[in-house]
């Protein structure tokens, strides 16, 4: 099996190598790409969609996006792009418990659960631009400038989304 690694140093690899490959990045970063898309979008089920989608397109083109430095970065775009699409498109609000969204308890870990719950409900509350930017820059741990790169906005304004977005969780935990 060629790895991603040596695809990207310009080795040849067949059809078979590639999609082992795929299966491989899949297998590693699925779960990942699923937890960051419910945390932008507030709706498991949307989430699904939009990793599916992502996946499908990445496998489509899986030869090119291989040998970038990041796919995961790539994959990542795909689904604020998408959601972005979605939400244009929809132009609709879907209220999501965010009891849907944990996975199920551990014993003993009440109070971890609890705390998981209270903290999607205050990301679910804010607006869709500021919950984007607040997850690209404290779960997925971007940088200003990339968070800007990846949502086709300036620096500044990805800022102050960042900005207003934690006043307002800061609101819901005082």
């Amino acid at each position: 099996m060629v790895g991603a690694g040596s695809v990207a140093e310009g080795a040849p690899h067949d059809a078979s190598s590639s999609s082992e490959s795929f299966d491989d990045w899949v297998r590693a970063r699925q779960d990942a790409l699923l937890r960051f898309a419910t945390l932008i979008t507030a709706d498991s089920d949307l989430a699904r969609d939009l990793v599916q989608d992502a996946l499908t397109r990445m496998y489509a083109r899986w030869s090119r996006v291989s040998r970038l430095e990041g796919p995961d970065a790539y994959a990542r775009r795909i689904i604020v792009n998408q959601n972005v699409s979605r939400w244009r498109r929809d132009r609709r609000v879907t209220v999501v418990d965010p009891a849907e969204m944990v996975s199920t308890p551990v014993p003993g870990h009440e109070s971890t659960i609890s705390d998981r719950v209270t903290i999607l409900a205050a990301l679910a509350r804010l607006p869709r631009d500021q919950r984007v930017a607040v997850v690209l820059r404290y779960y997925e741990d971007l940088s200003y400038q990339e968070i800007a790169t990846l949502t086709g906005v300036r620096e500044g304004t990805v800022r102050s989304r960042v900005s207003r977005g934690i006043s307002s969780l800061e609101g819901d935990f005082r």
